[in-house]
């Protein structure tokens, strides 16, 4: 078997600078390269609907935006599998055999759960169906078999559960499932881009990100608010790196040719910082520089989108052809996993012969 690509995004709303370096990029350079056997996209519905039960309007309408973004950053449905989550039953089915393969101490010692309940305040009351999406997330990667799941720093806990759960399975009912490995960002710097306000984690839920669909108006508003150095109060005064946002950015995204077109007072990002930690650098300049960079980067993505936008209809017949495709996929694996659990009653020709030997007179 070759590599199998599988990653995807909750529909929640449209799609940001965190999930361009964290995945997104990624995704669309592994895609050209063609090095796979398979690679599946998808939105995540029905887990974006655990923490949204009361609300599916809101994610009935992000599905068209994620779809919009996907096309946008180059994502091509000839070259890969972009599907939703929901149109995929046999997920719901294999979640509900994988849930008795772990505890539930187990689920709850997962850092991204406890940083996720954390953040919805929902120490008190938690959904069970959000609680118990570690467990879907593995269904999503294992049923499709993935080798390969491109995805932030913050999801190593989440593919260690479904490490965990391969390793079960198997043990159990025989060599079905594949552990999958994660495959994080390349630039260090990427795999957890920062928020605007500095804050840990880029979140649409925090109000702290630019999204790919920002026009340049909106990228320039916020990064000219964005946090910098709190020490950096005069001109003169050096300035810290470490920590300020938009340095962390311009790590992320500025190069040399940057440079080249827009300072061309330095020659790279190490000069800059060089001269900011000196003092005698405004936080302004060095906002201006990054608004050039994430403009010029933003440009083609924005043109993109405003022509997949004109036909939308298009755009769902592309998802409907790939959830056709990945349920296919999917009723493999299943045909496998309830041969091995012993639970493929009406195929099993021996078990019927058998019982039918065992009550015959």
């Amino acid at each position: 078997m070759g590599k199998i690509i599988l990653t995807g995004d909750r529909p929640t709303g449209k799609l940001h600078l965190g999930h361009y370096v964290g995945s997104l990029r990624r995704r669309v350079e592994l895609q050209n390269e063609g090095d796979y056997e398979r690679m599946l996209v998808f939105m995540a519905d029905v887990q974006a609907l655990t923490d949204n039960a009361d609300n599916p309007e809101k994610i009935r309408q992000n599905i068209i935006e994620v779809a919009l973004d996907y096309l946008s950053v180059g994502l091509d449905p000839t070259k890969c599998t972009l599907f939703i989550q929901s149109q995929i039953p046999e997920l719901a089915e294999l979640t509900t055999y994988l849930m008795n393969l772990i505890t539930v101490s187990r689920v709850q010692r997962n850092p991204t759960v406890k940083t996720e309940i954390k953040m919805r305040n929902f120490e008190a009351n938690i959904p069970l169906g959000f609680f118990c999406y570690p467990v879907s997330q593995a269904a999503d990667i294992t049923l499709f078999k993935a080798t390969t799941v491109p995805a932030g720093e913050d999801q190593e806990p989440m593919i260690e559960v479904a490490r965990e759960l391969v390793r079960r399975f198997n043990q159990t009912y025989g060599e079905v499932l594949v552990e999958p490995e994660i495959m994080l960002p390349v630039n260090q710097t990427a795999r957890r881009l920062p928020g605007t306000d500095g804050k840990e984690k880029m979140s649409k839920s925090l109000g702290n990100a630019i999204y790919l669909s920002d026009d340049a108006d909106t990228v320039w508003k916020k990064v000219k608010g964005m946090y910098t150095d709190p020490t950096h109060i005069n001109l003169a005064d050096p300035g810290h790196v470490e920590g300020n946002a938009v340095f962390t950015y311009l790590d992320a995204f500025s190069t040399d040719a940057d440079f080249a077109e827009f300072w061309p007072e330095y020659r790279n990002l190490d000069e800059l910082k060089d001269h900011y930690t000196r003092g005698g650098l405004g936080d302004m300049k060095c906002k201006k520089f990054l608004n050039e960079v994430l403009n010029k980067m933003l440009a083609p993505i924005r043109e993109r989108r405003h022509a997949f936008e004109q036909d939308i209809p298009e755009i769902y017949n592309i998802l409907k052809a790939g959830s056709e495709a990945a349920r296919e996929v999917a009723s493999q694996t299943m045909d496998e996993v309830r041969k091995a659990m012993q639970i493929d009653y009406f195929n099993d020709a021996e078990l019927i012969r058998s019982q039918a030997e065992k009550y015959r007179k």
